[in-house]
């Protein structure tokens, strides 16, 4: 079975607390939930990984490279304008990699506009809340099969 990582970055614990004009009401959990959902539909293990510390999403980016885990599908938050370090973590990867962020970041404040990930990411979807996570995990699953 093809193995999806999906990787939720700094501050991602705390949606459904945090600014819910951008990012709605919804939890980690409950996005963890239809993740897995749709995960299942398309016949594809899921497995999530959220950190806070920079060093620790590294560490696992890593993991995932020696694991030849079949696609990433990441939202890095806040990191993805500013962590060199895990740009060059996701390069290190053979398998392809979905960039997906809940807001419209070119919508938004004017640090937010850039992606430092977006020359070594497959493509990004952006703007569609929880549904950017599944359209994420099918834009995967679809790379994958077509690599089959």
């Amino acid at each position: 079975m093809h193995r999806i990582l999906l990787l939720h970055g700094i501050n991602h614990n705390m949606f459904g607390k945090r600014n819910s004009a951008q990012y709605g009401t919804i939890t980690l959990d409950e996005i963890n939930r239809q993740a897995l959902d749709i995960a299942g539909e398309l016949g594809v293990e899921l497995e999530f990984f959220q950190s806070n510390y920079e060093g620790e999403m590294c560490e696992r980016i890593h993991r995932a490279y020696e694991e030849q885990v079949d696609a990433v599908v990441i939202n890095a938050g806040a990191w993805t304008h500013y962590s060199y370090g895990i740009r060059d973590a996701l390069e290190i990867l053979d398998a392809p990699v979905v960039e997906v962020h809940m807001s419209n970041i070119h919508a938004r404040e004017e640090f937010r506009k850039r992606s430092i990930f977006s020359e070594v990411v497959k493509g990004q979807i952006i703007g569609f809340g929880v549904e950017s996570y599944i359209l994420g995990i099918r834009a995967a699953a679809s790379i994958i099969r077509n690599k089959d």
